[in-house]
């Protein structure tokens, strides 16, 4: 079971903490079926406080190389728009009427995902790269809705996304130029889902 979580780990362009530099390299999507990947639980204790993080927030555009761990990942796609109440369903940012229609994409090297933050999971879409830009793990905000007060709810998963990264020593920045209709293609969008924008994540230089 290990060595099969660390090969889809691998495929996604995704490092956990036991893996080398070369174990994290992305496979050849042609080489490959593509696999759901079971996140981590979030670790709530991690970060600094909201006041810092809001100090030290600041558009990033230079990464490193190296994947994302497995737990950054987990953390980062829950603070974005994870469950953060059980019993209700409820997430970390509010919606309009809750109808909770920002939907949270992953793409990385080896593949494009959509987060299901029910299961805490990665669900496996493509294989192909189109990231919209050059970081380990690009995340799109998609809306499920052409409603006026959609755009409101992206950017308030944004900025979860912004704090986060601020608070936890990994860089972003939220960037609305891309090519929208090749990532309504790779993430197999359907009726009024819209791309809003997306968030270059890496760990910075």
């Amino acid at each position: 079971m290990k060595h099969k979580l660390l090969f889809l780990l691998a495929a996604a362009g995704i490092a956990s903490a036991s893996m080398t530099a070369s174990a994290a390299l992305p496979v050849r999507p042609q080489t490959r079926t593509m696999q759901p990947i079971k996140l981590n639980a979030p670790n709530l204790k991690r970060g600094e406080s909201v006041m810092q993080a809001l100090a030290k927030r600041q558009s990033i555009r230079s990464y490193d190389e190296r994947s994302l761990s497995i737990q950054d990942l987990s953390d980062l796609v829950w603070a974005a728009n994870g469950i953060n109440r059980p019993e209700s369903g409820k997430r970390t940012a509010p919606s309009a009427m809750n109808k909770q229609d920002v939907k949270v994409y992953v793409c990385t090297a080896g593949g494009n995902y959509l987060y299901n933050p029910k299961t805490q999971t990665l669900e496996p879409l493509t294989a192909d790269d189109v990231r919209p830009a050059e970081a380990p793990v690009v995340l799109v905000l998609v809306t499920d809705t052409n409603e006026n007060w959609a755009p409101l709810d992206a950017g308030i998963v944004s900025q979860n996304i912004s704090l986060f990264c601020a608070g936890t020593g990994l860089g972003t920045y939220a960037r609305g130029s891309m090519d929208k209709e090749k990532l309504k293609k790779a993430l197999k969008l359907t009726g009024t889902q819209t791309v809003m924008l997306c968030h270059p994540v890496g760990y910075v230089k």
